[in-house]
């Protein structure tokens, strides 16, 4: 029986370290505040303006890359409103489309709305970094699952906006996507 015990606390003690960790010092663990003092200043409406290029790969379960992409947005504001249009082409010749409709607050903070994401996202400018929370409906052919999404964008002295993106179902993990976000070459600008 004294053995039982040992073995339970032993279970609740790696699970409580594997949850601290998850929770402090992971993905999970990072703040707005943690970037408020840092870089240049992002702000959506000047980094995220005009064509855009984005280029990415997710990771499935894993940690193996599942997908690659390349993305086209295009995005403008008035004022603290803006519309980005993105149009995602994937390596097994699938694309997506999605627009999502973003509110900028005074404080930096940010609402965002899109067709596949349930309810509201919310997010918040902080120094040269950009973090949003939302809930994401996969498509029906790729099950329809809900994800619960946690986006991080972060600002390179160059311009370039490096975006992380992990999307988890019943708090595990179950994807993740790097991907980088830059102005489009003048070509592309002028076709559009």
């Amino acid at each position: 029986m004294e053995e039982l015990i040992y073995v339970l606390i032993g279970a609740v003690v790696i699970f409580a370290l594997g949850w601290s960790r998850s929770r402090y010092a992971d993905f999970l663990g990072q703040s707005p505040d943690d970037y408020a003092s840092a870089g240049n200043a992002f702000d959506v409406r000047t980094h995220l303006n005009g064509p855009i290029v984005c280029e990415g790969v997710i990771y499935g379960p894993t940690g193996r890359v599942s997908s690659r992409f390349v993305g086209e947005f295009d995005c403008h504001w008035d004022g603290n409103k803006g519309t980005m249009n993105e149009t995602f082409h994937y390596d097994d010749g699938s694309r997506q489309d999605r627009c999502w409709h973003l509110t900028l607050g005074n404080d930096g903070g940010i609402k965002a709305l899109a067709d596949d994401v349930v309810g509201e996202g919310t997010g918040q400018q902080s120094g040269d970094s950009v973090q949003l929370k939302y809930r994401f409906r996969l498509p029906e052919a790729s099950g329809g699952h809900v994800l619960d999404t946690v986006d991080w964008m972060y600002l390179a002295p160059n311009g370039t906006i490096v975006n992380r993106s992990q999307f988890r179902k019943y708090g595990i993990k179950v994807a993740e996507l790097v991907a980088t976000m830059r102005p489009a070459p003048q070509e592309m600008k002028e076709a559009a």
